[in-house]
């Protein structure tokens, strides 16, 4: 076990939690680099099977790992899958793995280590997950800063919010689509 302390909170970590992390981890950051090239893939209607994109890689001088061929597998059973996470093995991977991910990522951050990777593949996994998460505040900054509008989810349509305001009112209305 590794041990870690700092300030007021400790946390003991296993070797086999931290193996799970990193497969998580992994995981999502397939996941998101091959959801790019997807969607790439689709505006540039480039023919781009993502199975063998990941044999394309296991040729390559840095990533040849067993790990490519359960990527594709995943594609060769559902060629249209749009993200690796939801395909059932994988998606099973990171369930069974969520705890130790989430234990790994506090222990260290108890610590004072910065585990960045770890810790941004789980913030893509819980954002994927989540309809209504902290993504959806980017719309209220973009209006914030820009006016760019946004979307409400209890009523239909654009609105705009006048942030600027002086006082103690902030007013939103609802823009009209022409």
């Amino acid at each position: 076990e590794i041990g870690a302390e700092a300030g007021t909170g400790s946390a003991a970590i296993a070797v086999n939690e931290i193996r799970e992390a990193l497969f998580a981890s992994k995981i999502c950051a397939y996941a998101q680099g091959l959801a790019m090239i997807r969607k790439a893939a689709a505006e540039y209607r480039w023919d781009t099977p993502l199975g063998e994109v990941a044999m394309v890689w296991q040729g390559g001088c840095i990533i040849r790992a067993h790990f490519l061929n359960l990527i594709k597998e995943a594609y060769d059973r559902r060629p249209d899958l749009e993200n690796l996470i939801l395909d059932p093995y994988f998606a099973a991977a990171i369930d069974e793995a969520q705890q130790s991910w989430r234990k790994v990522i506090a222990g260290a951050e108890l610590a004072g280590i910065p585990v960045p990777a770890f810790s941004s593949a789980l913030a893509y996994f819980d954002s994927y997950r989540c309809a209504h998460g902290p993504a959806n505040l980017l719309q209220a900054q973009r209006d914030y800063f820009g006016a760019h509008t946004y979307e409400r989810v209890d009523r239909p349509g654009v609105f705009h919010t006048d942030w600027h305001v002086t006082g103690k009112t902030v007013q939103s209305s609802r823009v009209d689509e022409k």
